[in-house]
C-alpha cells in the first residue's frame, strides 16, 4: 500500500482518543445509568481529559519545539496541526461535560445529594461555613501577593489556586492562595442529607479575611495542566545510579514541566489572558473556562456517605466478582496441573489465581516463582504471598517495571518491599517498557521439573481485577510452561531476542506472527475471518494488514475501546471492517487475536494492542488457546459483545460512532456477562439441577 493511500482509510489517533473520551461522556448522559455513577463517568471524563492534556498534548509540545516539521503517518498533520485540531475538538467537550454536570446535579437534588453554591446555602449553613473557614481554614492557609518584590510562584500540576486582583491605593496586584493538598476537597454540612460546598468556593468566598487591607476584585479560581510526558530512558545517559533513584528524581522532574492548560472558573479579562499566557508561556487556545470542580475525585466518595436505602436507586446494583463454575473444590495448584482454566474478570474473581501463588509460596515441591509486575493495587495480597515465598526459601524473581505511568512511586515502593523480603528484583530494558503479564510456577514432580504458568490480559492487580474486564489463563501445558522459562531467562540476560515454540513476543515475534496468522487468512479470500479485541489501533503495519484483508474479502471484526486509527466501510479499501467500542459499567480491556473459524481456529490473548509503541517499544506476550473449553469461552465472549446492541457504537467511515439500533433482543454485554457468572455459579453449586442445562442452552443460543 501506498503512503498515500494509507491516508484514505485512517484517523489522527489524538482525534480518535478524544472520540472515545466523548464515549465516555455518553455515558454520563445515558439516562438508564443510575445518577451517582453517571456522575461518577463525568469524573472519568475528566480524569480521562487530564492525562491527555499531561501525556499527549504534552508529547505533542515537545514535538513542535524539536522536529516541528514532523508528520503523523495517519493523518498527514504536524505536531502544530495536531494541537490546533484538539483545541477546536476540546472546546466544545467542556460545554457539553458542564451542560451534563449541570444536568446531573439538579436531578440529584431530590434525593438530597446537594453541590451547592455559597448563595444556595441557608443561613444557618453560611455561619457554619464562615465559622468553618476562620477556626480551621484560615490559619493553614498560605497566600501570596504578585509584585515587584513578590515574584509569581510555581504552581503545582492540577492543584487548584484562587484568585483576585488586589488593589491598595493606587497599586494593583495579583492575589493567589493555594487550596490546601492535605484537606478534604470537599466541606460537608450539617443534616441528613449530603449537602457539600467545594473548598474552593469556601475560600474564594472569604477573601476579604484572606486579604483584609485590600480592594478584591476578578475572583477566581484557576488549575494549570503540565507535560507529564517524562520518558526516563532520555536520561539513563546522564544518570548511572541505582534506577529506582533515576525513577524518583524523574518524578520530582515531572512537577516542574511546562504548562499545556489552564483551567478557569470564570471569563478572565483581557488583562489577566494576557498575563498567564505570558506566565505560563502558553496560547489563549490553551485557556479553558469551565463552570464545575477541576478536581472531581471526591464524587467516588458521595455513596459511600449514603445510607443504604437512598443508595439503592443512585448507584448500580453491587455484584460480587464469582468464582468460576470451572474452579473444582480443593487445591487450584492440583487442578491446574491436570486442566486448564480460564478465568474473565470482573465477572469470574481473581481468587483462584492468588490462591494459586498461595498455594505454590508453602508447597514444598514449588522451586521458583517468576512474575512479571506492571502495575499493583495499593494493598497487595499478591506480594504479600511472594514474600511468604521467598522467606519459605523458594527463589522469586519478580521483574517489576519502574515507569508504569503514574504509578511509578507505587511500584517503587513495592519493589522495595520485596527486596526485603529476599525476591530477587530486576527492573525493564532501557528503551523497552516490560508490559507483559506472565507468571510461572516451577516445581518438582518426582524426578522431573514441570510448570504451572499463567498468562493474562490485564495487570495483577486487585483492585481494577474488580473494575476492569480482563481475561487469565493458567495452565498446566509442558511447552508453554518451557516457553515461560526461556522468557525469564531471556529477560534476566537483557535478551530480547528469544524464540519460542508457542508465546509470541514483542518486540521481535508478536507482530510478524499478528501479520502471518492475518496473510493465513487472506489466502482464504471470503472463508477467512478474523476478529480481535483491543483497546487501541495505531499501528501502520497492522492497518495496512487489515486493509490487505478486506480487499481479499476477508470479514473482519474489530472490537476497539478506545483508539482506532483505521477507519472501517472505506470503498475500495475497507469494506469488509467493521469497528466496535464498547463503553459500560466496567472497562474493557482484554486483547484476543481470532483467526478462522472451527477446527483450524487459532486464538490468541495477550497484553499488547495493536500500537506500534507496544509492537517495537515493550516487552509483551501473547498465548495461544490450546484448550477447547476455554476456546468456547472465549469464542461465546467474542459473540455477545458482538451482539451488543445497548453499550456498543459503530465507528463509521467518517471517523465518527453511532450507537447500534436498539431493538430485540436487546444485548448488554457486560450485564448478560454478570448473570451468566452468578447463574452459572449457583448451578454449579447444586442448588438447582436444571440450571447448568440451561445455561448451556442458552450459550448454545
Amino acid at each position: 500500500m501506498m503512503k498515500d493511500d494509507i491516508l484514505n482509510c485512517t484517523q489522527n489517533r489524538e482525534l480518535s482518543w478524544l472520540k472515545f473520551d466523548h464515549r465516555v461522556l455518553e455515558e454520563a448522559q445515558d439516562q438508564t445509568v443510575p445518577l451517582l455513577e453517571r456522575l461518577k463517568f463525568v469524573a472519568i471524563f475528566t480524569s480521562n481529559l487530564d492525562e491527555f492534556f499531561m501525556i499527549r498534548v504534552g508529547s505533542l509540545f515537545d514535538m513542535a519545539a524539536t522536529d516541528p516539521k514532523t508528520v503523523d503517518a495517519r493523518s498527514g498533520m504536524t505536531p502544530m496541526e495536531q494541537l490546533d485540531a484538539i483545541y477546536r475538538a476540546v472546546a466544545p467537550l467542556y460545554k457539553e461535560r458542564d451542560k451534563t454536570y449541570a444536568d446531573i446535579k439538579k436531578q440529584l437534588t431530590p434525593y438530597g445529594v446537594c453541590s451547592l453554591n455559597f448563595k444556595e446555602l441557608e443561613q444557618g449553613e453560611k455561619k457554619y461555613v464562615k465559622k468553618y473557614f476562620k477556626e480551621q481554614m484560615l490559619p493553614v492557609l498560605s497566600p501570596q501577593i504578585v509584585d515587584a518584590n513578590h515574584p509569581f510562584p510555581h504552581l503545582v500540576n492540577k492543584e487548584i489556586y484562587v484568585t483576585a486582583n488586589l488593589k491598595q491605593k493606587n497599586k494593583t496586584m495579583l492575589g493567589i492562595v493555594p487550596v490546601p493538598q492535605y484537606v478534604s476537597d470537599i466541606l460537608y454540612l450539617p443534616g441528613h442529607d449530603i449537602r457539600y460546598i467545594r473548598m474552593e468556593k469556601v475560600i474564594l468566598e472569604h477573601l476579604d479575611l484572606v486579604f483584609p487591607r485590600y480592594e478584591i476584585s476578578d475572583r477566581n479560581y484557576i488549575c494549570v495542566t503540565r507535560n507529564a510526558d517524562i520518558t526516563p530512558d532520555d536520561e539513563a545517559l546522564e544518570i548511572n545510579d541505582d534506577f529506582r533513584y533515576m525513577m524518583k528524581k524523574t518524578l520530582h522532574k515531572r512537577r516542574r514541566m511546562a504548562v499545556v492548560r489552564l483551567e478557569t472558573a470564570e471569563k478572565l479579562s483581557p488583562e489577566n489572558e494576557k498575563y498567564f499566557c505570558e506566565k505560563f508561556n502558553i496560547r489563549k487556545e490553551q485557556i479553558f473556562r469551565t463552570k464545575m470542580s477541576m478536581k472531581l475525585d471526591y464524587v467516588f466518595a458521595i455513596a459511600g456517605n449514603l445510607p443504604d436505602a437512598m443508595k439503592r436507586p443512585l448507584t448500580y446494583r453491587a455484584f460480587t466478582p464469582q468464582e468460576s463454575r470451572f474452579v473444582q473444590e480443593g487445591s487450584i495448584f492440583r487442578q491446574v496441573k491436570r486442566k486448564d482454566l480460564l478465568l474473565f474478570y470482573p465477572f469470574e474473581s481473581m481468587e483462584p489465581f492468588l490462591k494459586l501463588i498461595r498455594e505454590a509460596a508453602y508447597d514444598p515441591n514449588v522451586l521458583t516463582i517468576k512474575i512479571t509486575i506492571y502495575r499493583l493495587a495499593k494493598k497487595a495480597r499478591l506480594v504479600e504471598y511472594l514474600c511468604a515465598a521467598a522467606e519459605n526459601g523458594k527463589e522469586v524473581t519478580v521483574l517489576i517495571e519502574l515507569r508504569a505511568r503514574f504509578d511509578e512511586q507505587n511500584n517503587i515502593d513495592w519493589s522495595e518491599r520485596l527486596e526485603d523480603a529476599g525476591c530477587r528484583v530486576i527492573y525493564g530494558f532501557e528503551g523497552y517498557k516490560v508490559h507483559s503479564k506472565i507468571c510461572l510456577i516451577t516445581y518438582r514432580n518426582r524426578n522431573d521439573i514441570q510448570y504451572v504458568t499463567q498468562i493474562g490480559t490485564g495487570n495483577y492487580n486487585e483492585k481494577t481485577a474488580t473494575m476492569y474486564t480482563d481475561l487469565s489463563l493458567i495452565t498446566g501445558n509442558r511447552e508453554i510452561g518451557e516457553d515461560a522459562a526461556a522468557f525469564f531467562k531471556n529477560m534476566s540476560i537483557s535478551n530480547l531476542d528469544g524464540i519460542y515454540r508457542h508465546l509470541i513476543v514483542s518486540p521481535t515475534s508478536l507482530k510478524p506472527r499478528v501479520l502471518a496468522l492475518m496473510d493465513e487468512e487472506i489466502a482464504k479470500g471470503q472463508s477467512g475471518r478474523i476478529i480481535m479485541k483491543m483497546n487501541s489501533v495505531t499501528d501502520v503495519d497492522f492497518i495496512e494488514k487489515v486493509c490487505e484483508a478486506s480487499q481479499a474479502g476477508v470479514k473482519i471484526d474489530l472490537i476497539v475501546r478506545g483508539i482506532c486509527c483505521v477507519l472501517p466501510g472505506v470503498e475500495g479499501y475497507t469494506e469488509h471492517v467493521t469497528v466496535t467500542s464498547i463503553v459500560g459499567r466496567y472497562l474493557e480491556h482484554p486483547r484476543i487475536f481470532s483467526f478462522g473459524v472451527g477446527e483450524e481456529q487459532k486464538i490468541y490473548i495477550g497484553s499488547a494492542d495493536m500500537m506500534t509503541r507496544n509492537t517495537e517499544k515493550r516487552v509483551e506476550v501473547a498465548c495461544p488457546i490450546m484448550d477447547k473449553q476455554a476456546k468456547h469461552q472465549i469464542n461465546h465472549y467474542l459473540d455477545v459483545m458482538l451482539a451488543d446492541n445497548l453499550k456498543a457504537r459503530v465507528l463509521k467511515s467518517d471517523g465518527n460512532y453511532v450507537k447500534k439500533e436498539q431493538r430485540e433482543p436487546f444485548v448488554n454485554s457486560q450485564e448478560r456477562f454478570m448473570r451468566e457468572a452468578v447463574f452459572a455459579r449457583k448451578a454449579a453449586e447444586g442448588q438447582k439441577p436444571n440450571l447448568l442445562k440451561k445455561l448451556r442452552h442458552r450459550l448454545k443460543r
